[in-house]
């Protein structure tokens, strides 16, 4: 019988760690089955699942105080008999003690980024709490920055932390073109110049950044954005738009579940955050054939080839609104095509796969 893997995630929208693993659960096919629990019950990325997979969403326990939720996560997984159990981020630490505290199965944990409250520095409790329950586990991080942390600031054995890029599949998304009929439907001129944006619409994303960046921005054309992503700060967004005079320029299009078309219609592409690790609308938009503009945050400036990084800019707006003007005045074409070649190169899904199939099947091995 194939191995059923059990997931816990803090929410399972669709954010990074939830697409990349529908993706990795549909890779590897019928060699695992798997159960996927969100703690706070959201379970919006339930339609990226394949359907031809043997995958499961199951109810989430009740939630009380951590050892109460500890206990019920005990007998959750009592009931489902995993044969390993993956947790997912500072979301699913209790999920973890559970794992760890009944001591009959094997956990790999994956750490991806860190909360909102975390942008100033890191709590304390946090850093204690990974140090103790991460100790003697396999830890799974997709940037360099996060191997840093924690083998430095959560003291983990190098050996046990596994460094596994993001990727995608470079072939799902074509070199942007403008996409005329989808800026017809926008109401984009043919002739702007659009910068686009991908992401949770979330403080930490500071997509209102962008917004006043572009209104300081000089352009020659019209310079337009085009925005995916919704979430609590979509209203400060608006907000922004109105207060700056850009209401026929920005198109807040809310969550699009497959944004190649998107990528197309954009001639540039930004990050405003105020953190990230190794995103992968980042990697979409380098596969697109897009010039990038970002804030210098997570491994962005090691993911992009050499002549882009120049456009990684302090974390202000006046900083952004000069790096995006400076890209303009570049060859943002040719950028565009080196990022593509890079992320085909270096950041293959099929790589991605083998490797994360390889930790699993060891993790499997020493449980046996």
């Amino acid at each position: 019988m194939s191995a059923h893997l059990l997931h816990i995630f803090s929410t399972f929208v669709a954010g990074g760690p939830q697409v990349r693993t529908a993706q990795l659960i549909g890779a590897l096919g019928a060699d695992f089955r798997h159960s996927i629990v969100a703690m706070d019950g959201r379970e919006d990325a339930r339609s990226l699942l394949p359907p031809e997979v043997d995958c499961h969403v199951l109810p989430a326990p009740e939630r009380g105080g951590s050892l109460r939720t500890v206990r019920r996560i005990r007998r959750l997984l009592g009931e489902v008999q995993p044969d390993l159990v993956l947790t997912y981020n500072w979301g699913a630490i209790e999920a973890l003690m559970a794992a760890r505290l009944g001591g009959r199965h094997g956990t790999l944990h994956h750490e991806d980024g860190f909360r909102p409250d975390e942008l100033g520095g890191f709590k304390k409790r946090r850093i204690w709490a990974r140090r103790l329950v991460l100790r003697g586990r396999d830890v799974i991080v997709p940037s360099n920055t996060l191997f840093r942390i924690a083998t430095e600031l959560w003291q983990l054995d190098a050996q046990r932390v596994h460094w596994i890029p993001n990727s995608i599949r470079v072939e799902n998304f074509q070199p942007a073109d403008g996409n005329a009929s989808r800026r017809e439907r926008l109401g984009i001129p043919r002739d702007a110049i659009v910068i686009g944006s991908v992401g949770h619409l979330r403080g930490e994303k500071n997509p209102v950044r962008l917004i006043e960046a572009v209104a300081d921005v000089e352009c020659a054309r019209a310079l337009h954005v085009l925005m995916l992503g919704d979430g609590a700060e979509r209203e400060n967004v608006e907000a922004a738009v109105e207060r700056l005079g850009l209401r026929s320029r920005v198109h807040l299009v809310g969550h699009r579940e497959n944004p190649a078309e998107d990528y197309r219609t954009m001639d540039l592409f930004a990050l405003s955050s105020d953190t990230e690790q190794m995103p992968i609308a980042l990697l979409e938009a380098m596969a697109s054939g897009l010039a990038v503009v970002s804030t210098d945050v997570g491994d962005v400036r090691e993911i992009l080839p050499a002549e882009q990084r120049e456009f990684c800019c302090q974390l202000d707006a006046p900083s952004l609104a000069r790096a995006i003007s400076r890209l303009l005045e570049s060859d943002h074409k040719k950028l565009g095509r080196a990022n593509r070649a890079r992320a085909a190169e270096r950041f293959s899904f099929e790589g991605m796969v083998a490797a994360y199939r390889e930790r699993l099947e060891a993790e499997l091995a020493a449980r046996a």
